[in-house]
């Protein structure tokens, strides 16, 4: 009986083809049906869900090192350490939006000039050390 089913042992077997490639995706499709299967998100997983969130969760990654990389260059680093990563969020508008309550470990803090120094001539009430800094970095800033 030609062309009914296989018969055992003919050809190579089909080589099994993940989801991500199909998807053309590099995060890990199955694995994160695992992870949403595991978490008790629902009862049932769709198979489309995993997928979906694997293209989302890639794009935020080739977003997040793609700014990080322009801060390091920036910088003059070859290297992207936690400090880019925090310039990067808190200077794009949508990634500090997503991401603006969390506090990045080892990155510094923003760097910010009070518009207090930009208000041009300063009147010293007190003789003291404080009145010759405010004077001086009103200085550096009108110099500079």
């Amino acid at each position: 009986m030609a062309g009914r089913g296989k018969t055992l042992g003919s050809g190579a077997a089909k080589k099994a083809t993940s989801r991500s490639s199909k998807a053309g995706l590099q995060f890990s499709v199955g694995r994160i049906t695992q992870f949403l299967k595991a978490g008790k998100y629902a009862e049932r997983v769709g198979a489309g869900a995993p997928i979906y969130l694997a293209t989302i969760l890639e794009y935020i990654a080739v977003e997040v090192l793609e700014l990080a990389g322009n801060a390091a260059r920036d910088n003059k680093k070859t290297r992207i350490v936690s400090r880019h990563i925090q310039l990067l969020v808190r200077n794009d508008e949508e990634l500090s939006k997503l991401l603006g309550d969390f506090t990045i470990a080892n990155a510094g803090v923003m760097s910010n000039i009070h518009n207090l120094g930009l208000l041009g001539d300063v009147t010293i009430a007190n003789a003291g050390v404080m009145p010759i800094v405010v004077f001086t970095l009103v200085l550096a800033i009108k110099v500079g």
